[in-house]
């Protein structure tokens, strides 16, 4: 538990269910909100049944909704033609969250009418957050919505503060391990095939040395205080952004103020290389194959490299989602390793005893295994079911992928209601963390693009000719 948790004037005495680890767990609830969810949401796909073209309707799908695009007038994403369009489906993420989460957070020791009151003023934050990324100009810059639900919990807790019935909501790891768990059913090893060799190459072979090679440089060369503050960034800019973030600060212990910097920087430079990559790509002649896997292994975010991908064209957002989503997987690879690493080098005490195998097991994030079960099921479901591809779409498309947007969006908001600025500035004494970002970024600039192009124009230039087939 965080000092903010232990300090929480409406905290309750702890249930039993949490002297039990698969019920009073952050990790383990969001197993079982994500699993759960994602079980309703194949059930009702499943009763749906097939339409005689063979393709499937997702009944859940008017009832969780995001607010729409606008132009001059807010309420036109509410409102189509005088009719509510998103207002039902906002209500129905708003129950569902509350409830779900309102049950894990009792039974991790919160009043649920302490977390519903608090969590309505994140959602209306959150609301907001979306209903200013659909506004016509901003989506024309690919402003998304995490960039603005950031803003709206910043806006609040640099001003006026967070108020003390808000902070139980404020779940940002909560939420977005819930968010990753539904994540897992889309990252689907059926679609990530379609790139083979040279995409695994991309994403595999250099990420974890682009990851290796910046925390050395932040250690030895930076002498950067913190361990933790240190693998935070580098396992943020390297490997896949925020959800990396939240994986790794679980497995080394971070604290939240350094969780908070790494997401800030990562969302800022996010924003940059989304508009200025696809400007460079074609500038420089490179092609929508070459363009596309360059942008999927450098860019933070997975909706961030949709939005570049497609920008430059069809081709090139296949290439840079696929390449993203192979580099999703090694989310859990790389919380493993780290909480390996920080319980055998970084805290064991030089002549002190040899650490267990369960220290590293209590240190590991097991939400990741909710991640692993949902795509290796999904994939299942895809590739081994009759009309598995239409079945798995109407989950992912009409239910799940929505929810998991909200999730991440509430985490964002999250994270900007538990940041001061105040008490981010001593992290940013001598710029450190700022250049650990900028110098690991741009060698995975140089290193993805050198790689993508050793593969994908030399060694197997035949290989994203199956993506559009």
């Amino acid at each position: 538990m965080s000092d903010s948790e232990a300090s929480d004037p409406l905290e309750v005495e702890k249930p039993q269910t949490a002297g039990i680890p698969l019920l009073g767990s952050e990790d383990w609830w969001a197993i079982w909100i994500g699993g759960a969810l994602l079980g309703l949401c194949l059930l009702a796909v499943v009763l749906a049944g097939v339409s005689a073209d063979g393709s499937r309707s997702n009944p859940l799908k008017p009832w969780l909704t995001k607010p729409g695009s606008w132009s001059s007038n807010p309420l036109d994403s509410l409102f189509v033609e005088g009719k509510p369009n998103a207002i039902p489906g906002l209500f129905g993420v708003l129950v569902v969250s509350t409830v779900a989460f309102g049950i894990g957070a009792v039974a991790m020791g919160k009043k649920f009418t302490s977390f519903a009151v608090g969590f309505c003023f994140v959602f209306l934050l959150a609301v907001l957050a979306y209903i200013l990324a659909g506004q016509n100009v901003i989506k024309s810059y690919n402003l998304e919505y995490a960039m603005w639900a950031l803003a709206m919990g910043l806006l609040v807790s640099n001003t006026i503060g967070t108020p003390d019935w808000v902070k139980p909501a404020a779940r940002t790891e909560f939420f977005i391990k819930t968010g990753l768990v539904l994540l897992g059913a889309e990252v689907l090893f059926n679609r990530l095939l379609t790139l083979g060799v040279p995409g695994i190459f991309v994403a595999w072979v250099v990420t974890p040395i682009v990851l290796v090679t910046t925390f050395w440089f932040g250690q030895k060369i930076l002498r950067i205080d913190s361990p933790s503050l240190n693998m935070v960034i580098s396992a943020d800019m390297s490997v896949c952004g925020v959800s990396a973030a939240i994986a790794t600060a679980a497995a080394c212990k971070a604290k939240k103020e350094e969780l908070s910097l790494a997401i800030g920087m990562s969302l800022s430079f996010t924003v940059v290389m989304m508009v200025l990559m696809p400007v460079a790509i074609k500038a420089m002649g490179i092609s929508q194959v070459l363009g596309g896997a360059w942008m999927g292994g450098t860019i933070d975010a997975t909706g961030a490299v949709a939005a570049a991908g497609s920008m430059l064209g069809e081709e090139a957002l296949q290439v840079a989602a696929t390449v993203k989503m192979i580099q999703n997987i090694l989310i859990g690879v790389v919380a493993f390793f780290v909480a390996v690493f920080w319980v055998v080098y970084i805290e064991r005490e030089k002549d002190g005893p040899k650490p267990k195998v369960s220290e590293i097991w209590k240190r590991f994030p097991k939400f990741i295994l909710g991640f692993i079960v949902a795509s290796i099921l999904f994939s299942w479901l895809y590739g081994a079911v009759e009309g598995g591809p239409a079945l798995v779409d109407a989950v992912i498309d009409g239910s799940t992928k929505t929810l998991r947007g909200w999730f991440f969006c509430l985490a964002f908001v999250s994270i900007g209601l538990e940041t001061n600025f105040k008490e981010l500035a001593k992290y940013f004494k001598g710029g450190k963390p700022l250049i650990l970002y900028v110098v690991g970024q741009s060698f995975n600039l140089c290193l993805t693009l050198f790689m993508a192009w050793l593969m994908f124009e030399k060694v197997f230039p035949q290989a994203a000719a199956t993506l559009g087939k």
